[in-house]
């Protein structure tokens, strides 16, 4: 899967605000994520996000 900056992404996982959906913020070995919710970041191993990966919303 290629992820790009600035999409939405639905994990499998709930961050605890309740929401599931996360925009990308930062790709490369790493990822930043940014819960849709409350605005939390978060940084997260390549492997970690693939694996968790349910969807994309939106681009």
């Amino acid at each position: 899967m290629d992820f790009e900056v600035g999409q939405i992404i639905k994990m499998k996982k709930q961050h605890p605000c309740g929401t599931n959906a996360w925009e990308i913020i930062r790709v490369g070995a790493d990822f930043r994520l940014k819960c849709t919710g409350c605005q939390h970041q978060v940084m997260l191993p390549r492997k970690t996000v693939e694996k968790g990966f349910k969807g994309l919303i939106e681009n």
